[in-house]
């Protein structure tokens, strides 16, 4: 840019006792105006890279909200599906300690029909043997 400028700027020799001739007034001019010309069109050739590589950023900055957005919902359906997994699992606990307590209170019921039953059993030989007895004792008679 700065040999660009210093092209823009004329060069004239100064000569101390003659100005410039028109010719060479036209030449200057149309030198300065070729320089001109020429850093318009890279300006507008740097303008141009500026608003494609600005386009191109636009386009991956929507391209990354979309995906932003997406990944938000996802994490919402996501969120939303733990807690009720989460709830259900809460659930599923509380039923699981409550078969537990009745598992344990039918063991322990169980237990009691086994121990009254053997006492049962044990009264009924009692009884039986005593009815032998008797029976044995009549036949005796």
């Amino acid at each position: 840019m700065e040999k660009i400028k210093e092209a823009s700027t004329p060069r004239y020799v100064p000569s101390h006792s003659k100005s410039p001739s028109p010719k060479q007034k036209l030449s200057s001019l149309r030198h300065e105006a070729d320089v001109a010309i020429t850093r318009a069109e890279e300006a507008e050739a740097k303008n141009k890279k500026l608003e494609q590589a600005l386009l191109e950023r636009d386009q991956e900055i929507k391209s990354k909200d979309h995906r932003l957005d997406d990944l938000e919902k996802q994490l919402e359906r996501t969120s939303l599906k733990l807690k009720d997994t989460t709830e259900r699992l809460r659930r599923v606990d509380v039923d699981a300690e409550h078969m537990e307590r009745q598992a344990k209170r039918y063991e322990q019921e169980c237990d009691e029909w086994e121990k009254k039953y053997e006492e049962a059993q044990g009264r009924y030989r009692k009884a039986q043997g005593e009815l032998d007895d008797l029976v044995a004792n009549m036949d005796n008679l």
